[in-house]
């Protein structure tokens, strides 16, 4: 199982990694920027992230722009809509607008209001239809 988790938030970062990494592989980025470079490096080298937490507000590109890039980066490798990376937007505020964009305008997967809870982001994650589990140590 692999995760991106972006947030420029240092604690929320380190709050989602802490949450994500029994169950896989955690790579961070800082900016939407970061974001996209990473989603791009994992397609081309045959590991998509099965999942991607993202933060809406972020300095240099948004999370908002970022799912944009990602959703028109898996259109060009011919990724099938099933398959497209399951996404977490993630955000401190509970806007309508925000809401609306991410779904209509980038295709998210699902919404998150911060602050992020251990439970909430789990059973987000199972309500997707990703299966979870422990690894081994």
């Amino acid at each position: 199982m692999r995760f991106l988790i972006v947030d420029d938030d240092f604690d929320s970062r380190r709050l989602m990694q802490k949450i994500l990494y029994p169950y896989g592989y955690c790579d961070v980025a800082v900016d939407g920027e970061e974001a996209v470079e990473a989603f791009k490096r994992s397609l081309t080298s045959n590991e998509p992230y099965d999942l991607i937490c993202l933060d809406i507000i972020m300095p240099n590109v948004d999370g908002q722009q970022a799912l944009r890039e990602i959703r028109e980066i898996e259109t060009e490798h011919d990724v099938p809509l099933e398959k497209r990376t399951k996404t977490i937007m993630i955000s401190a505020l509970d806007d309508t607008k925000e809401l609306h964009d991410a779904f209509f305008l980038g295709e998210a997967t699902s919404y998150i209001v911060k602050p992020i809870r251990k439970k909430t982001l789990l059973d987000e994650i199972r309500n997707l239809g990703i299966q979870i589990q422990e690894r081994k140590a």
